[in-house]
């Protein structure tokens, strides 16, 4: 029993005196906390082992959800490319070409090439960020959707060339207009004036000059490179040049967000409103395909297509430049289109 009491006494004291050590080292302030000292290999290793289980143990039940749906890839490639690329480089991006990240200490991984491993610990870190990095926690300032959407472009992002990148960065979230025309907006909605053209809506060639044609980039996409998506997309335009109202809806998933004229609407939407505007339109007018490609992803593709539309407004012929993006994902054994984008830019006008 004695050698047991010196045995606890020996502990304590041993205990005691690396409490008062490690207190007397921590106010000494003879560690260098500056980012451009390395930790000792124990202390990183203590630190990295720490991080990681603490990543693991609180990321394990989170629930995953679809990461191939192209509008989750669209609208987070809009987020990555404002909020990440700084530290996280992108396509064709080397380190020196950021001012933050050579400083920074431990290095943020490099998500250009090695992308996430694990869905639900991304996640996670984006959500809640990591204490004592230079990784914030994007869940105070974005929801749940906006940084599953980050996922999943994180996801495919090793995959991209430049070109993928640039194309998907350059139209992410931004709002197009209607198959090869514009339209003079209100606040209320459509302008339709007495000066309008054949069919009926207010035509202003010159009001959407402004904007960058090159919003909605066809860089990256292959004529050819998924087939059966292009099929999809050519039935969708030839509905929409025949008048062929029931041929345009059977090509859109139930939840299709279709961008026009600055704002965004649902496929009911859609076809209760400005289906019948677009239909009206591209009845009165020549329509010639430019160009058209595409780029599959797993169950997911993108077809973009450029498309040359002689018209009339306020009495003046009218040649315009258009151009689509068409998200599609598979369903089943078909493509159904889950996203629409039109933008479209007066190429030149005749007549006085």
């Amino acid at each position: 029993m004695t050698a047991f009491r010196k045995t606890v006494a020996t502990a304590t004291l041993v205990i005691g005196i690396a409490a008062i050590g490690g207190a007397a080292f921590v106010y000494s302030g003879f560690y260098n906390v500056g980012a451009d000292d390395p930790h000792t290999r124990p202390v990183f290793a203590a630190l990295e082992t720490l991080r990681q289980r603490s990543i693991t143990m609180h990321a394990k039940d989170i629930q995953v959800p679809d990461l191939d749906d192209p509008k989750k890839i669209a609208e987070g490639a809009e987020h990555y490319s404002a909020m990440c690329t700084g530290c996280h480089l992108a396509p064709g991006m080397k380190a020196s070409d950021s001012e933050i990240r050579p400083g920074l200490y431990p290095q943020p991984p490099n998500l250009a090439e090695r992308g996430v491993h694990d869905p639900k610990e991304a996640f996670w870190v984006i959500k809640h960020g990591i204490k004592m990095s230079a990784m914030p926690a994007w869940g105070s300032t974005h929801d749940d959707e906006s940084i599953w959407n980050m996922v999943a472009f994180v996801h495919k992002l090793p995959q991209m060339s430049v070109e993928e990148y640039q194309r998907l960065t350059g139209s992410a979230g931004s709002e197009g207009h209607t198959p090869g025309h514009t339209h003079d907006h209100k606040e209320s909605g459509h302008e339709h004036g007495s000066e309008s053209g054949a069919d009926g809506h207010e035509h202003d060639e010159g009001s959407h000059e402004a904007e960058d044609a090159s919003a909605l980039s066809l860089d990256g996409l292959k004529a050819g490179a998924a087939p059966d998506a292009e099929a999809v997309a050519k039935a969708f335009r030839t509905a929409l040049e025949n008048g062929d109202r029931a041929g345009v809806l059977a090509q859109l998933a139930a939840d299709v967000t279709i961008s026009e004229g600055g704002h965004t609407q649902s496929r009911d939407e859609y076809a209760s409103g400005h289906l019948a505007e677009d239909i009206a339109f591209l009845k009165g007018a020549r329509s010639t395909l430019v160009s058209l490609g595409s780029m599959p992803m797993d169950d997911s593709a993108m077809v973009g297509s450029e498309t040359e539309i002689v018209t009339t407004a306020k009495g003046k012929p009218v040649t315009l430049r258009s151009r689509e993006m068409l998200d599609l994902k598979r369903d089943g054994a078909h493509w159904k289109i889950v996203r629409v984008r039109w933008q479209s830019e007066p190429l030149e006008t005749k007549g006085g």
